[in-house]
């Protein structure tokens, strides 16, 4: 295989994964959008618009787990594309149920699918690049993400968006639309090939996330992800309605949100490429240390475009930190369990991200206002720093050592 080649079958997988993050994000989104719309088509208390927002986001967890363990048995292209066509038949269906019951069942079922995609996602574009290049490949695809959600925050503010099945409309078609292109273009990955052809390796086993040295990175990556999605999830649910609550006009939160989203681009990327090239540990200070900052000047924001900077800087580092989790779980585990390994962590995850909006909910409903849904994040974003440090500390102690098979690759200084 030619330089050239696996320089097109990089960008071929990037690309067409980015195009599905896109889309993710367009649905990570919607929900935040339409939660108006369908709490007044379905008579829904600020509680039960938590349920509605944690309904998809639940069904998160075990298609992630799945998606992930399946990826690493059976290969990642067919099991990406057999998620992205239940996510996308699942979606069409939220616009025309006719019942609450009905209404969350839905939105967990796409959620399953698209929780079995992100895991494939993360490993088909860790996999398509060398090591030294995994977290910015990864970065680079996940940015799709927020150009998803800032597409949808313009759809939103448009009179196209004022329908809330429109917004599931359009995301149910966009990704049949790119069905065929997976099926046509997209490779497989030569990594997991080759793991294939070596009768020896036994993918796709949860317990090998506990083996060769790799138990304890696992739990640490698994409360960070908890803590972190938590919070990211909680932001992207609410936002919308937490710029409202702060006084702020529909039309000047669907602004707010867009900037959150267009910085949250930029911050993806960037971090995706320090990663590869900063000590892992300034990457982590970066990241976690611009989360609290963002926090705190959306508490603190008094006008409208204080308010437009506080976004900007929040999405720029709770999106990023999110890309470079995703990146650790491309970088920490070998081949054979890489999807499993991402997939099960992401499952975790997606247990922060049930509770977040839920738990905002809550305290919407109980009077605590933006500015204590806001402050209640600080403590999880502390947490998963510390946990994040941990996995770093032990990677860097497992170079100095020589030791063990799956130590991670020198993509970077750890």
């Amino acid at each position: 295989m030619t330089q050239t080649h696996g320089r097109k079958h990089a960008v071929i997988t990037v690309a067409i994964c980015f195009l599905i993050a896109v889309i993710e994000g367009m649905d990570i989104q919607a929900a935040g959008i339409a939660v108006k719309g369908v709490a007044a088509e379905f008579g829904l208390d600020k509680t039960y618009q938590g349920y509605f927002l944690s309904a998809g986001i639940l069904g998160l967890l075990p298609g992630s787990l799945m998606g992930g363990r399946w990826a690493d048995k059976y290969g990642r292209k067919a099991v990406l594309i057999a998620s992205v066509a239940i996510f996308a038949l699942f979606t069409l269906f939220t616009a025309w149920v006719n019942s609450l019951a009905t209404l969350l069942l839905v939105r967990f079922l796409a959620g399953a699918g698209l929780g079995a995609a992100m895991p494939n996602l993360i490993t088909l574009a860790a996999e398509s690049v060398k090591p030294e290049h995994r977290a910015r490949a990864v970065g680079m695809m996940y940015a799709g993400m927020p150009v998803g959600a800032a597409i949808l925050s313009l759809v939103a503010a448009s009179n196209f968006g004022e329908n809330w099945k429109n917004i599931f409309y359009l995301g149910g078609l966009l990704p049949l639309l790119v069905i065929p292109v997976m099926v046509w273009l997209l490779p497989e990955s030569r990594e997991f090939l080759q793991a294939r052809q070596n009768r020896t390796i036994v993918q796709g086993r949860f317990q090998d996330l506990f083996s060769n040295g790799l138990a304890a990175r696992t739990l640490l990556l698994w409360v960070s992800y908890f803590f972190t999605l938590m919070v990211v999830y909680l932001m992207l649910s609410w936002l919308p309605s937490l710029f409202q609550e702060l006084g702020f006009s529909r039309k000047q939160g669907s602004t707010a949100q867009f900037w959150f989203m267009v910085s949250a681009t930029v911050g993806t990327v960037l971090l995706g490429y320090l990663t590869d090239r900063w000590h892992k540990a300034l990457v982590i200070a970066l990241m976690y240390g611009g989360i609290l900052a963002g926090l705190l000047s959306l508490n603190g924001a008094s006008g409208l475009e204080q308010m437009y900077w506080a976004a900007a800087l929040t999405g720029a580092f709770v999106i990023g930190c999110q890309g470079v989790l995703y990146a650790f779980g491309g970088i920490v585990y070998p081949t054979a369990v890489r999807a499993t390994g991402v997939g099960t962590a992401a499952a975790v995850g997606r247990i922060g991200a049930t509770l977040g909006p839920t738990i905002a909910g809550m305290l919407l409903s109980q009077g605590y206002g933006a500015a204590g849904v806001i402050t209640s994040a600080i403590p999880c974003i502390i947490v998963s720093a510390l946990c994040m440090f941990l996995v770093v500390r032990q990677i860097s102690q497992e170079q100095t050592q020589a030791s063990g098979t799956c130590a991670l690759p020198a993509a970077g200084k750890a």
